[in-house]
């Protein structure tokens, strides 16, 4: 919505303000410097009481009160995409300044109406302006048309009927309402049934299919709240709402337009004034159809869901790895830390078995794989160990007892044998019975921890540290086997990562190849919108010329039927010539019969006379 000029507390005002409906923010145009067709800078005048009607992606002031004034109505555009104002040139018979006027838009010509010149007087004058040839021409009708007044409403039914409502005549406030059928040229006045609208000036209205909407107004004594509707098939006038004293719309000067936005129809006021003028806004919904919106709501889903799957596309290896947490303590614990390692090696590019062995800084709360395996497998085999010792001799059952010590991790010596841990940390014990309560606890310990089992020579020594290391060899070489088939599979996901790489690369090269083609397409759209420029002005060129060939045609026309009268006229003189050439020539006949009757009778008196005469010689 454009919002120009008006009047404040401080004077009339020059400014462009823009309503955009889908922010619901106000913005003030940036261009202030504007060009003629003479490519010369102006400015366009202060003004209130003017028009502003759409046409395209122009807005287009017509007439109003400005500062400085002018004799003639003047036609200004304003581009809403380069926010530049451009005078354009009218020819024709241009109508008076004035204000108060009414402006209707029919295909590419704008009807005017009435209004109050500079000297305050009322007008009921009609007038056409082409905005292709840019050409005013005045419109002459029949019947009873409306009285002179101004700040009335008008709208344009069907690019066919004028219809004209309310007003301020010299000495009062009007009601009446008048249709014009363009294809007829006559006036008429409209007598609706049943209720009829009081009497009101100021107001606003906007025609919405079939239904004229005409929101306040009113007379010297009181403003109207109210929204009345005019249904132009039926004729008849009702009452919409009534809104609050309060409202915008019981003030002086307000403007309203029709929005339509997101298939919705809605009525805006802005501005006005009462004891102080008013920014506000105020907006009556019309219609409500919120399918759209919801196919927008199930769309946007739908890119979310896509953005949420490639984002976790990238850690879908390590969410695989995680899933087996309950499958007891070393698995769980062997997992999270495969995890971690694949982590490291996917963002350090260290080999799967250097994250694996050489963990010298394990975070708290995780232990690395080859520790717990160490403290796992001491563990399993002292307790092998103990068992095959009670079934072997029963006079071991002090190792019994003191096996069952081990596996709850306890320090201990065996008499006739003797069980120690070299370096055995104290933490072992809780952070074991963490691991077997819940399944995936953290240990700590160091990568130094060994268990040995001896026995003295006296009462039978025992020594298991080669079988339990060939059993740890073993598990470490099938852990290390496993740890290459997952290297190996981690390289081929790396090398796919590096081709994927590259396919983005290639797309990347594609998309500058793009966006350089769509450079060039926006240059030649923009040579193409300065051709076209150039033709809309040849065009122009050429209505003017043929505006000037019709006026010099009108002209010969003129000068033809002056000629044409000239000839009857001298016709009608030539007949009426002859007429008198006629009676003319009757009269010289009559005389010439009276002197032959004359020459009778002489010659009759001279028979009479016997009297010789003298001869007589003609």
């Amino acid at each position: 919505m454009v919002v120009v000029g008006g009047e404040s507390g401080n004077g009339l005002l020059e400014d462009v303000q823009v309503l955009d409906f889908d922010r619901f923010s106000w913005t003030t145009a940036s261009s202030k410097l504007y060009l003629s067709p003479t490519n010369l800078p102006l400015k366009i005048p202060a003004c209130k009481g003017h028009n502003l009607v759409s046409w395209g992606q122009k807005a287009l002031l017509i007439g109003g009160k400005t500062y400085p004034g002018s004799d003639r109505v003047s036609v200004w555009a304003f581009d809403t995409e380069t926010e530049c104002w451009s005078l354009m040139e009218a020819k024709g018979d241009i109508p008076v300044a004035r204000s108060g006027h009414s402006i209707v838009k029919a295909s590419s010509v704008l009807i005017l109406f009435g209004g109050e010149d500079s000297k305050r007087r009322k007008l009921n004058d009609l007038h056409m302006f082409d905005l292709k040839s840019l050409t005013w021409l005045p419109l002459h009708c029949t019947g009873p048309g409306p009285s002179p007044r101004s700040n009335h409403v008008a709208a344009l039914y069907d690019d066919r009927i004028l219809l004209i409502f309310g007003g301020t005549s010299k000495s009062k406030t009007l009601n009446d309402l008048y249709s014009l059928d363009f294809e007829t040229m006559v006036w008429s006045r409209l007598k609706p049934r049943g209720f009829h609208p009081s009497p009101r000036a100021g107001c606003c209205g906007v025609l919405c299919g079939t239904k004229w909407y005409i929101v306040g107004g009113g007379s010297r004594k009181k403003r109207h709240a109210e929204t009345l509707i005019f249904d132009v098939l039926k004729v008849d006038w009702t009452v919409a709402i009534a809104s609050s004293p309060s409202s915008i719309i019981a003030n002086k000067g307000f403007s309203l337009v029709l929005v339509q936005h997101k298939e919705k129809d809605f009525l805006v006021a802005f501005g006005g004034t009462k004891k102080e003028p008013s920014n506000q806004v105020e907006v009556l919904t019309m219609e409500k159809n919120d399918s759209n919106m919801g196919r927008q709501l199930n769309s946007n889903r739908g890119q979310g869901l896509l953005l949420s799957e490639n984002h976790s596309s990238s850690r879908g290896l390590v969410s695989q790895l995680n899933t087996g947490a309950s499958q007891g303590p070393a698995t769980s614990v062997a997992r999270q830390n495969l995890a971690s390692a694949i982590e490291q090696h996917g963002s350090g590019r260290k080999s799967l078995s250097e994250s694996l062995l050489v963990n010298r800084n394990p975070i708290s709360g995780n232990v690395s794989l080859c520790k717990q395996f160490h403290i796992e497998e001491e563990h399993n085999t002292t307790v092998k160990l103990a068992k095959s010792l009670e079934d072997e001799s029963s006079p071991l059952q002090p190792v019994e007892h003191r096996t069952k010590q081990l596996d709850s991790g306890l320090q201990t010596h065996i008499t006739g044998g003797r069980v120690h841990t070299e370096e055995m940390p104290s933490a072992f014990e809780s952070e074991n019975s963490k691991t077997h309560n819940k399944g995936s606890g953290s240990l700590a310990s160091d990568s130094d921890d060994v268990l040995f089992l001896e026995t003295d020579g006296k009462s039978g020594v025992l020594s298991a540290p080669s079988s339990i290391y060939q059993l740890y060899e073993a598990k470490v070489s099938s852990l290390i086997r496993k740890n290459g088939t997952l290297e190996g599979q981690l390289a081929s996901a790396v090398a796919n990562r590096e081709a994927a790489e590259k396919n983005l690369s290639s797309a990347l090269k594609s998309r500058l190849e793009m966006e350089k083609k769509l450079a060039d397409n926006a240059k030649e759209m923009e040579l193409l919108k300065e051709r076209l420029a150039a033709i809309e002005l040849a065009q122009e060129e050429a209505n003017s010329l043929s505006n000037i060939v019709h006026s010099d045609n009108v002209r010969l026309e003129h000068d033809v039927a002056f000629l044409k009268a000239v000839l009857d006229d001298t016709q009608k003189e030539l007949h009426s010539t002859r007429g008198v050439l006629a009676g003319e020539r009757a009269r010289a006949f009559q005389l010439q019969v009276e002197v032959f009757h004359l020459k009778q009778r002489l010659q009759t008196l001279e028979n009479r006379a016997p009297t010789p005469r003298k001869p007589f010689h003609v």
